[in-house]
């Protein structure tokens, strides 16, 4: 058996990136992350279409990030810089420090004070990054390092970088190709600073392009009749922002963002506009879900799929589970939801939740007592 050695977003997606010859070919071996489907929740709610979830948790530092980074990091050489910053809520951290370490160039992470989770600070401390806390949130930190890239040699490589959202868009790529040239007909996603589910509405309309008219003419049978609407083939994005942090939902700044989804306490997304465009080209939304509903779904991932990610990445399983209640999900539609980031990113909230152990004595007999087991 001959397994293919994956080599990387950079060169597997080179056709579909900004990059030339003189773009470094860095790479940590990002992307090609499973999409898994569901087999227990779809028939614990009576829905009987295909639901998947894309694990973005599955790259080398654990969350989504790592597609973009690999990209703005690797245009930043590209232009000479030998230092990169970004402001974050841990998984940015974590991804830039990597590569940067990777590079062989320095990383400056601004955060904000106590608001990080500990899976992802310890990540950004490993990987040899200068770490700066700020007394205030990550709107507030953001402010800081646009003017450290302003006015100092630093590269800024927040979702605000455009070569982010080109490494971002390649999931979607993947999705429809892991789907059988399939695509989904709803695309849930966590909705922080709004960067994802831009790029991933990008990806889907420059892959369906590139497949009508591109050398691909058996995609055109896919279409059928020649009445069938080309945006009709790409899936409404549904976007999910958690209630204590929904500046898009609620329609103004959120000064003060709380949720236990750390990675999505946002205020004031970066792109916001662009995700308004999104969802309007798509006919999708941006809801917003409770904690509650968010910690539901991320023990629900865990206990009936097997799947343990960080609270964010719950949040667009909640949405799917909200707008099947409210009917906005056609029984038999293909639903995909981008879970972005491991469980072990945020390792204080899963023991804050989860079934603890006990401690008994050492004895077969008294535990299978406990546990009742039935004799063989």
């Amino acid at each position: 058996m001959v397994i293919k050695q994956w080599r990387g977003i950079l060169k597997e997606f080179a056709p579909f990136l900004p990059i030339t010859k003189l773009t470094p070919a860095i790479t940590l071996n990002e992307g090609n992350t499973p999409l898994v489907r569901a087999m227990r929740i779809p028939a614990s709610i009576g829905f009987h279409g295909e639901l998947y979830f894309k694990l973005e948790g599955k790259n080398p530092t654990g969350s989504f990030k790592d597609r973009g980074m690999v990209v703005a990091v690797a245009k930043a050489l590209e232009s000479g810089s030998q230092a990169i910053v970004c402001a974050s809520t841990g998984n940015t951290s974590a991804s830039a420090a990597a590569y940067a370490a990777r590079a062989g160039i320095k990383a400056i992470v601004i955060l904000p004070h106590g608001n990080v989770a500990p899976g992802k600070l310890a990540q950004a401390l490993m990987f040899g990054a200068s770490l700066v806390e700020v007394e205030g949130s990550f709107d507030d930190a953001l402010v800081v390092v646009r003017r450290l890239a302003n006015q100092y040699q630093a590269t800024l490589v927040n979702s605000i970088n455009s070569y982010r959202l080109e490494g971002q868009k390649t999931a979607s790529i993947e999705v429809v190709e892991q789907l059988g040239r399939r695509f989904p007909d709803f695309h849930f996603i966590p909705v922080g600073n709004a960067g994802n589910i831009t790029a991933y509405w990008s990806g889907y309309k420059e892959y369906l392009n590139w497949l009508v008219i591109g050398h691909h003419a058996g995609f055109r049978v896919f279409l059928g009749a020649s009445s069938v609407s080309l945006m009709g083939v790409l899936p409404r994005m549904m976007g999910y922002q958690a209630a204590g942090a929904a500046p898009i939902v609620e329609g103004h700044i959120i000064e003060h963002p709380e949720t236990v989804a750390t990675a999505i306490r946002i205020g004031n997304p970066a792109r916001w506009e662009d995700a308004t465009r999104v969802v309007r080209e798509s006919k999708g939304l941006i809801d917003k879900v409770t904690d509650e509903e968010i910690l539901y779904a991320y023990k629900l991932l865990a206990t009936q799929e097997g799947i343990f990610v960080e609270p964010a990445s719950a949040a667009p399983v909640a949405g799917f589970l909200k707008a099947w209640r409210e009917g906005r999900v056609p029984d038999g539609d293909i639903v995909v939801c981008t879970l972005t980031g491991d469980g072990l990113k945020d390792p204080t909230t899963a023991l804050s939740v989860a079934n603890r152990s006990v401690v008994v004595p050492a004895d077969a007999d008294y535990i299978a007592s406990l546990l009742e087991l039935p004799h063989r």
